[in-house]
């Protein structure tokens, strides 16, 4: 079949995206991005907030008319939409063919096959199902950079999220499969490894009896083509001194870091059910920058948590005034049914949680503006993106900027370059989040 593939959600969620396709590839199954060519559909959707979840609901909804006109033969919803709602989406969306859950993406090639029969079975198993990993992935970035999901689940239970009901408990990708599957990726072509999980920082607890995200940081950077490392969602109570160590001292390991903090009241983060204090957030930071002076901390708030009284509010807007994030994203509170928030009291009005949202990303692009144009003069390694459409310009991103979420480099030159090369750049310059820059003579390839 020629199939049409819709991935939203997180970059977690791509991964699994990626281990469908290339289950399918090996079927002999093949892909198109146009709705018209398409015989069938797989719909990978995330359940995570509100705006998340709206989103797949109205791609199903979209699809399902497709299904209708006859257009499509085929209509499978996987991912944590179809985890959390199966019922419902059977019951209120009968174009809907087959549900894959999340710990079921390995039945997607007997999914097409079932449909492409007559016949009609759900894939839904235990969030807490053995994992699935190992699998030959068709990697949809680009080629030069890859996530690499090194766990599954979460047991940290914050009130406010839903993902240890869809995704189960912490589970960690065994240390040689991760390593076995780096090596693939880097064979093919990709020169940017990205760490991704629920939580990374806990890696191998469950099955090694202790953290050990600094040993499989060393066994990555030993993979040949492997350029850069990058770590995401690293939860800052978590963070030892030996794995500040390991990224200070491993050279392929970007100075970055992804670390959600989420709040600064410590009367809202315990009710968050969140494991640090606003004491133990600064000491982290702290001793970061004492030991990484270089190095980029992004992070994520809530805004409007239930009970956040203005006063938690300020407490927040100077606790960011002070720290001065380099990257910072801030969501609205979304009241999940079936966690603890939801049932909370003193639930915080939509029009209150959006302007102080709005207040903290104002406070927030002053600071990346102002960290932005202090930047001038300097130097930083680059990997190119892509060419600008009829200019002698190139789009990059530095190892401050994870894709898709920082901002970006563009390097004017006139000299040919190719997505995935490193290159030297001098900034000149700055425009609102992004950088301007000049290619200098010497590549670091």
């Amino acid at each position: 079949m020629k199939i049409l593939f819709i991935s939203l959600g997180c970059d977690k969620n791509l991964v699994d995206t990626e281990m469908m396709l290339g289950m399918l590839a090996e079927k002999g199954h093949t892909f198109t991005d146009d709705e018209a060519e398409a015989e069938a559909a797989v719909i990978n959707t995330c359940c995570f907030i509100g705006d998340a979840k709206e989103e797949s609901i109205n791609t199903i909804l979209e699809m399902a008319e497709l299904k209708k006109s006859g257009q499509l033969k085929a209509l499978i919803v996987a991912g944590c939409l179809a985890q959390r709602y199966k019922e419902e989406i059977q019951t209120e969306i009968p174009e809907v063919d087959e549900i894959l859950g999340t710990m079921a993406i390995d039945a997607v090639t007997a999914a097409i096959d079932e449909v492409s029969a007559g016949e009609k079975h759900n894939h839904i198993t235990d969030p807490d199902a053995a994992l699935v990993y190992g699998k030959h992935r068709s990697v949809t970035t680009g080629g030069h950079f890859a996530y690499l999901k090194i766990a599954e689940g979460c047991d940290k239970r914050c009130t406010y999220c839903i993902i240890p009901k869809v995704r189960g408990n912490y589970r960690s990708v065994p240390m040689e499969v991760l390593e076995k599957e780096a090596r693939e990726l880097a064979e093919g072509g990709v020169k940017e490894l990205i760490l991704v999980a629920q939580e990374t920082t806990v890696y191998g607890k469950d099955i090694y009896g202790e953290k050990k995200l600094p040993q499989l940081l060393h066994r990555l950077c030993a993979i040949p083509g492997i350029y850069w490392i990058r770590i995401l969602y690293c939860y800052p109570e978590e963070i030892t001194d030996e794995l500040i160590e390991t990224i200070k001292t491993e050279p392929k390991i970007c100075h970055y870091l992804d670390m959600p903090i989420q709040h600064a009241s410590d009367r809202i983060l315990k009710q968050m059910g969140r494991r640090t204090d606003q004491a133990e957030l600064r000491e982290r930071i702290g001793r970061l920058r004492e030991e990484i002076p270089d190095i980029c901390l992004r992070t994520t708030l809530i805004s409007g948590f239930p009970g956040e009284t203005q006063e938690d509010h300020i407490e927040l807007y100077n606790f960011v005034d002070e720290l001065e994030f380099d990257r910072l994203g801030v969501f609205t509170y979304s009241q999940e049914e079936g966690t603890p928030a939801a049932r909370m009291e003193n639930q915080v009005p939509q029009e209150v949680k959006e302007d102080r949202q709005a207040e903290l990303m104002e406070l927030q692009q002053e600071i990346a503006f102002e960290k932005a144009e202090n930047m001038k003069g300097k130097t930083l390694i680059a990997m190119i993106e892509g060419r600008v459409d009829g200019e002698n310009a190139y789009v990059a991103r530095t190892y401050k900027d994870a894709p898709n979420v920082d901002g970006l480099l563009f390097v004017n030159t006139s000299r040919e370059l190719l997505t995935g090369d490193f290159v030297k750049v001098r900034i000149t310059g700055s425009y609102e989040y992004d950088l301007i820059g000049e290619l200098e003579d010497e590549f670091t390839e």
